[in-house]
């Protein structure tokens, strides 16, 4: 029987990557599989019976943890032994954990992959965008000093420096030896990392899975939903702003940094309720009765799974023309595509969207999503580096 190790920085559902790295786990062992987990100690972490073996909660006093520090070499060493996994399967890493578990299994002669999240691998801030929140790739190459230039770490330079620096240790050179193959959510992030200059026959196109394909409730289908973190990059500032031009009700479910601003500076528009955060099931519920979703990212989205699950429960999207996420929705059938940040088009899609229906056999949509597939198409992943 196959042994896998998974590897995520958090072990609660906080983003995409833990959603995914912890429902793998899941299928993974109901499909008999032996499955470990290695992570990092956390208060919202879930239970998890290898969790003696994770590294302490990261902080600005082990600065080191990024480079790779004692501590995570001797504890992941630690589960390598005791576990002796054939396959470890690294997720979002970088910072909290750090690829050095990459190097530690590849010394051991462990198989690894490595499903991507975001664009940390080519891009030391991951978002793919400046100091200025504008779009840029000049990371791309193999110089990687305009992170600190332009300071895209939350806007300074010592965070930007100390990104800069991470991101020159573990290199495409390094991190492309101790891989055996990159899994990339959309085929969007595979040419961004052949661009730059990520070995092709390295990396392979493996869309995220959703569990839920349930019938649809029928409502009252008077609002339009947003789902996700409340941060510039999001693009839901730009939402709002538009939203509040239109007498259409918005429902916003999510926190962030831009939590309180927009709270404040959009508390007497009656047309956006700001819901905060809710469970998995709270958020399930209120999607199945929306008009329609809405994704307006200003940067590379990759393989967003709110726009999954939407369509997953029939419920069309409204997305940004970015990244991703126009491999997800066919325009004019699931919904519809915008020019990110453009809000006049934002606007214009909204009332088209708000005025027009969207019935579709979300047949194909299973089919591409669902669990099964997903794992059949995994597990042959992990058996062509196995030999």
């Amino acid at each position: 029987m196959k042994k896998i190790l998974i590897a995520n920085k958090f072990y609660y559902n906080r983003g995409g990557d833990c959603i995914y790295s912890i429902n793998l786990e899941k299928i993974l062992k109901e499909a008999g599989y032996d499955v470990a987990f290695f992570s990092m100690n956390c208060p919202k972490n879930f239970e998890n019976e290898w969790g003696k073996y994770w590294v302490s909660k990261f902080s600005a006093k082990k600065f080191m943890r990024p480079f790779g520090d004692r501590e995570t070499k001797v504890k992941f060493t630690k589960l390598l032994n005791d576990f002796k996994p054939d396959i470890v399967h690294l997720n979002n890493i970088h910072t909290q954990i750090s690829p050095i578990i990459a190097e530690l299994a590849y010394g051991r002669g462990v198989k690894v992959v490595w499903t991507l999240h975001d664009h940390k691998l080519i891009c030391p801030s991951y978002l793919c965008l400046n100091g200025k929140g504008e779009i840029c790739e000049k990371c791309f190459d193999e110089k990687k000093n305009y992170c600190t230039i332009n300071r895209c770490i939350k806007n300074k330079w010592l965070y930007s420096f100390v990104a800069q620096k991470e991101a020159e240790k573990w290199n495409r050179e390094r991190l492309e030896k101790y891989t055996d193959v990159f899994i990339c959510p959309s085929n969007f992030l595979k040419q961004k990392m052949i661009q730059s200059m990520f070995s092709e026959n390295k990396l392979k196109v493996l869309h995220n899975f959703v569990d839920i394909f349930e019938p649809c409730k029928s409502g009252f289908n008077n609002y339009y939903l947003y789902v996700g973190r409340l941060s510039k990059e999001k693009g839901v500032s730009t939402l709002c702003s538009v939203a509040s031009k239109l007498p259409y009700k918005l429902k916003i479910i999510g926190s962030g940094a831009m939590e309180k601003e927009l709270r404040e500076k959009y508390k007497n528009f009656e047309q956006i309720k700001f819901l905060g955060r809710k469970n998995h099931n709270e958020v399930l519920e209120i999607m199945k009765n929306a008009k329609f979703t809405i994704c307006p990212s200003e940067w590379y989205e990759n393989n967003p799974l709110v726009v999954m699950e939407s369509l997953s429960l029939n419920v069309p999207v409204l997305g940004a023309n970015i990244g991703g996420i126009p491999e997800l929705i066919e325009q004019g059938v699931t919904g519809e595509l915008f020019e990110s940040r453009n809000e006049q088009d934002l606007k214009n899609k909204i009332e088209y969207m708000i005025n027009n229906e969207y019935k579709f056999d979300k047949s194909p949509i299973v089919c591409k999503f669902e669990k099964k597939k997903h794992l059949e198409n995994l597990v042959k992943i992990y058996e062509g580096i196995s030999g």
